[in-house]
């Protein structure tokens, strides 16, 4: 069943209050800023497959932007496909920019800031769902954020056709079948992924990529340990550290930027705990490994926009 929110019945002077609130309540917490004096009727049609969240929005000419501490408020941990059918839409997340032409789609992770803006009149469909669906790395999925995908490839082309055909037939999935399905449009979407990534990092042969990933296992069960170095890395996995970089390169990133990625999302995740006995920023920066308080407060800020005290003071507001 669908589940309609529109702004025809409502007054002109009414119809952007209820818009920012029905595109955070569709989505995730947005700043809407519509650009009509008076805005047109505007409207979303959602309904279920699955897990997946399948919603078509026509609306006029507006910017939406996902914030620092609306993250921190409410924690969710989304990926938002969305297909383009009317409109331009000008994508912003991880440092790049793009723009999404009709017949294309894009992506956005809800635990990052991003903006769109729609300059004209548009309509799309977005396929939401939990970012524990998709099975790709955080590098590998920061790889693609704010990226258009067309018909220009086969994996994107055959993804995008697969979508048009999803979005046509939503409401006809049976129940048995639906999160077979979503899993399905998720499994595409990771190969398409892990595709785009492998060329930007070209796959090394089977055993380099085995010995990454317990290097990788290594430094995860030793997050915590302030004194993990890389030659202690090196040497635990008896290679030398000039080929322990070379082994990262394959990733796009440094060894010691991976490092300090992965402290840092355990430490965002721990800052968003609501409970009453939630840590202090000292000691979750220190229980990840971070020797100084200081510089955790730096680099988080330069991560997720927001200081490690705003972000976990917003999160405890959006508990209440």
């Amino acid at each position: 069943m669908s589940v309609v929110l529109s702004t025809a019945p409502l007054s002109v002077s009414d119809r952007a209050d209820f818009w920012q609130d029905a595109m955070s309540r569709t989505f995730v917490p947005l700043d809407v800023e519509l650009h009509e004096k008076e805005p047109a009727p505007a409207t979303i049609v959602s309904r279920r497959v699955g897990f997946m969240q399948v919603s078509t929005v026509t609306a006029g000419p507006q910017t939406l932007a996902r914030r620092p501490r609306m993250i921190a408020r409410d924690g969710k941990e989304t990926v938002t496909l969305t297909l383009m059918h009317r409109g331009i839409a000008e994508r912003s997340q991880d440092g790049r920019d793009a723009a999404v032409h009709p017949g294309q789609f894009s992506l956005s992770d809800s635990r990052r800031p991003f903006d769109k803006a729609l300059r004209q009149a548009f309509s799309l469909t977005s396929f939401h769902f939990p970012r524990s669906a998709l099975g790709v790395s955080d590098l590998e999925l920061r790889t693609v954020t704010a990226t258009p995908f067309g018909q220009d490839e086969p994996l994107s082309a055959l993804l995008a056709g697969h979508l048009k055909r999803l979005d046509g037939s939503a409401e006809a999935v049976a129940p048995t079948q639906a999160d077979r399905l979503a899993m399905v449009t998720c499994d595409l979407l990771a190969c398409l992924i892990q595709e785009r990534h492998g060329r930007l990092a070209p796959q090394e042969p089977a055993a380099v990529q085995a010995m990454l990933l317990r290097i990788k296992e290594y430094v995860v069960r030793n997050l915590a340990d302030p004194d993990l170095s890389l030659v202690e890395i090196a040497s635990a996995h008896q290679v030398s550290l000039r080929y322990l970089h070379k082994l990262f390169e394959t990733e796009g990133v440094t060894a010691a930027r991976w490092i300090q990625q992965e402290r840092l999302e355990r430490c965002r995740k721990e800052l968003a705990r609501t409970t009453s006995h939630a840590p202090t920023v000292a000691v979750v920066a220190h229980s990840w490994g971070f020797a100084s308080a200081s510089h955790f407060s730096r680099v988080f800020r330069l991560a997720y926009g927001i200081s490690p005290r705003e972000y976990q003071a917003a999160a405890r507001r959006g508990s209440r």
